[in-house]
C-alpha cells in the first residue's frame, strides 16, 4: 500500500469516536472518507465536515472500495460482528478496547482477520499514553533491573455520566471492568512485560440505580514474581485527577470546583430515555457537542508507581520521574502535538511497514481475560489462573513528538 494518507471508514460517531476525533481531524496520515452510524444529525455532520460518504450500515461501509481500514468504535457487543464484516472486505481494522465481551469472541476476531490477512489494532487504550510507553522503555533500558511491583489507582464518576442500558449490564460489556478495566489492565501488562499468571479480585456492586460493577480491587500475578494491585471506583466522589494537578484523563486542565458535577447533572435525568438522549447530545452531533481543544498535557489513567530492583517510577501527564538510588530526577515529554498520536503510530506501522503492533489481537485477548478473571473472581472470592497471556510483541521505543 502507498503512503497516501490511510482511507478510514468509521463504524459508530459516538462517544468513542467523539473523543478519538481530536486525533484523526489532526494526523496527516489519515483521512476520513466514509462512516455508518443511526444518529442521523452526525452522520450529516461528518458529510459537511469531512466529505465523508455515510453508508447505511457497516456491511456496506466495509464493501467500499475507497475504504482502506475501519476504525470499529461501535459498542462493545458488537465488536465480533463489525469486524468479521469488516475483515471480509479486506479492511484493516482499528477497533475500540474491549476487543469483544468474551474470549470466544476474540478467538473469532483473531481467525477471521488473520484469514482475510489484515491487521488488527485494538485501540486507544491509556496503555498507548506517550507516559505509559516512556516508561516501558525506561525498563527495558536495563538502568532499573526487573518490574518487581506496580501499584494503579483511579477514581471517577464513570457510573454518573449518562449511560445507555446496555453500558450498566455486565452481561453486555457493562460496567467499570470491561470499560475503564481494558486501560489498567493493559497498562500494567504492558509495564509488566505481558505475562499474567493470576488474578484475586473484589469488585463492588453498590447503587441498584446503576446495577453493575462500579469499582473493583485486584492483585495480579506475573511470570518471573511480579505483582499488580489495581484499583478502580466510578462512583464519583475522590476524583483521581486532584493526584494529578488537576490535569484531566484527556490531558486538558480541570476546574477542581466542578466537583460533584456529574452527579448533579445525572440527577436532572427523568427517564432512560432522557438519560439517552443526552449521552448522544454531548457527542459528535448532538446539540451539546464541544470539540476537543488541544491538550497541555498528555493523557493519564490515575496514579501509576513501578517499583524496579533500582529504583521507582511515577507516571506523571508530563513524562516519568524517576526515583532511583543516586537521587531524583524526570523524564520529561514535550507536551502533545496530535493527541494520541501513538495510536497512529502502530496503525500506520503495521500497515505500511509490517511493524507487528503492540496492541494486536493476542496482547487484547490476554487483556480481555484478566478483566474476565477480575469478575470471576469477585464472584467466586477464589484465585483464577490464567491461561491465555502473551508477552509483548516487541521491544517498546520512548514516543515521539
Amino acid at each position: 500500500m502507498s503512503r497516501a494518507p490511510l482511507r478510514l471508514g468509521v463504524a459508530g460517531l459516538g462517544r468513542a469516536f467523539t473523543l478519538m476525533l481530536p486525533t484523526l481531524a489532526a494526523d496527516e496520515r489519515v483521512t476520513i472518507v466514509a462512516a455508518t452510524d443511526p444518529f442521523t444529525p452526525a452522520c450529516e455532520r461528518l458529510a459537511r465536515e469531512f466529505g465523508a460518504r455515510i453508508h447505511p450500515n457497516v456491511e456496506a461501509l466495509a464493501a467500499d472500495p475507497g475504504v482502506d481500514a475501519i476504525y470499529v468504535a461501535t459498542p462493545h457487543q458488537m465488536h465480533a460482528a463489525h469486524i468479521a464484516l469488516a475483515a471480509a472486505g479486506g479492511k484493516h481494522v482499528l477497533v475500540e478496547k474491549p476487543l469483544a465481551i468474551s474470549l470466544s469472541e476474540c478467538d473469532a476476531i483473531i481467525a477471521a482477520t488473520s484469514a482475510a490477512g489484515v491487521h488488527l489494532i485494538v485501540g486507544p487504550s491509556h496503555s498507548f499514553d506517550a507516559p505509559v510507553l516512556a516508561a516501558r522503555a525506561l525498563i527495558e533500558s536495563g538502568e532499573f533491573g526487573s518490574v518487581r511491583m506496580l501499584s494503579a489507582q483511579m477514581h471517577t464518576d464513570f457510573l454518573y455520566r449518562p449511560r445507555r442500558p446496555e453500558e450498566l449490564d455486565t452481561a453486555q460489556g457493562g460496567g467499570v471492568v470491561f470499560s475503564q478495566g481494558a486501560h489498567q489492565i493493559d497498562i500494567v501488562r504492558l509495564l509488566a512485560g505481558g505475562l499474567a499468571t493470576t488474578v484475586r479480585a473484589h469488585t463492588g456492586n453498590w447503587d441498584p440505580a446503576r446495577p453493575t460493577e462500579g469499582a473493583y480491587a485486584g492483585l495480579i500475578g506475573f511470570a518471573g514474581g511480579a505483582f499488580a494491585s489495581v484499583l478502580y471506583s466510578g462512583y464519583g466522589h475522590y476524583d483521581s485527577d486532584e493526584a494529578m494537578g488537576w490535569v484531566t484523563e484527556l490531558g486538558g486542565k480541570k476546574n477542581a470546583d466542578n466537583y460533584q458535577s456529574g452527579r448533579a447533572r445525572l440527577a436532572a435525568v427523568t427517564d432512560a430515555a432522557d438519560e439517552m438522549r443526552r449521552k448522544a447530545a454531548r457527542n459528535y452531533g448532538g446539540a451539546d457537542y464541544v470539540p476537543g481543544a488541544k491538550p497541555a498535557h498528555h493523557e493519564h489513567f490515575g496514579s501509576v508507581l513501578i517499583a524496579c530492583e533500582r529504583g521507582d517510577l511515577r507516571l506523571t501527564p508530563d513524562g516519568v520521574a524517576i526515583y532511583g538510588s543516586a537521587g531524583r530526577r524526570t523524564h520529561s515529554l514535550p507536551p502533545p502535538i496530535i493527541p494520541r498520536k501513538t495510536v497512529i503510530d502502530e496503525l500506520t506501522a503495521a500497515i505500511f511497514d509490517g511493524v507487528p503492533p503492540l496492541h494486536d489481537g493476542a496482547w487484547s485477548r490476554a487483556t480481555l481475560e484478566v478483566c474476565l478473571a477480575l469478575l470471576e473472581s469477585g464472584r467466586s472470592c477464589r484465585e483464577v489462573a490464567l491461561t491465555r497471556q502473551v508477552a509483548l510483541a516487541r521491544p517498546v521505543s520512548s514516543p515521539q513528538a
